[in-house]
């Protein structure tokens, strides 16, 4: 485990629920991975690189619902600039399992 944070670094992290719009494949990432469009509601959309390939398909991923770090700095990922952080658990394997609301939320709403 990493060293402890304060609650206050803690309520830095802008974690919110939004939909898959789009998936593309990434052929240029260095690990297999997908480039996602997300709909965050009011905050609008964000694209990022998802290292998802190993449980989704695209067709899997579209209209589902995840949840994202979104207030980190853009990120260069190869050719794409990532907007925002798809959360998920990863096996010891690299294999992502992405992290969901029980039931269908508001796209935007904030993670506590």
């Amino acid at each position: 485990m990493n060293e402890a944070i304060s609650w206050a670094d803690f309520e830095k992290v802008e974690i919110r629920t939004g939909t898959v719009l789009s998936v593309d494949t990434f052929p240029q990432a260095r690990k297999p991975a997908y480039k996602l469009t997300i709909d965050f509601g009011e905050l609008g959309t964000k694209r990022t690189s998802a290292q998802l390939t190993k449980l989704y398909k695209p067709d899997d991923l579209i209209g589902k619902q995840v949840v994202a770090v979104v207030n980190f700095p853009p990120k260069q990922i190869a050719t794409f600039m990532s907007e925002c952080l798809v959360l998920g658990a990863v096996a010891d394997d690299g294999t992502v399992t992405l992290l969901q609301t029980e039931r269908p939320t508001k796209n935007g709403l904030r993670i506590a």
